[in-house]
């Protein structure tokens, strides 16, 4: 299963979503992670707390979803309000889309135990969902659908 996750800026939620995806889960999913509007740059943090969880931060970057016409993906997740409202490539064709609203761990006030916190809470929290998506990817794709939809619907 091929997932392309979007985010407007592609700098935190989205590249933490491809980073966690591409190393619990492969061979059964490959991700991959783009933006809207792209920042150029991921967001230290995110780096910074995706290699504490020991998860490879190499070849991470921002890029625009003009970048993955080729990709193909199976489904498409939005991973924030802003992307969810967003009129998507009509290249992203027959993908499912999903939206996975997450709060944005970057851009939450607080001191460093707080911005800690936060971003732990969101890697777990992807993980989670990408352990869900794995079990998902090993059915019939014919079976992907209603699936994908009972994991956006269960309770985090």
């Amino acid at each position: 299963m091929k997932i392309l996750y979007i985010c407007t800026h592609n700098r935190c939620r989205s590249i933490l979503s491809e980073a966690i995806t591409n190393h619990f889960a492969q061979p059964h999913l490959t991700a991959r992670s783009a933006g809207s509007q792209p920042a150029g740059v991921v967001h230290p943090l995110s780096l910074q707390y995706l290699a504490e969880a020991g998860i490879a931060t190499a070849g991470l970057k921002s890029q625009s979803w003009d970048d993955f016409e080729d990709f193909e993906p199976d489904v498409v997740i939005t991973l924030c309000d802003s992307a969810a409202g967003e009129s998507c490539p009509v290249w992203f064709g027959k993908a499912i889309k999903l939206h996975w609203g997450l709060q944005d761990p970057s851009k939450l006030s607080g001191d460093e135990a707080q911005a800690a916190a936060a971003f732990r809470h969101t890697i777990a929290l992807i993980r989670q969902r990408v352990e869900g998506l794995e079990k998902i990817a090993v059915l019939e794709r014919e079976n992907w659908s209603a699936a994908l939809q009972k994991l956006t619907t269960a309770p985090a």
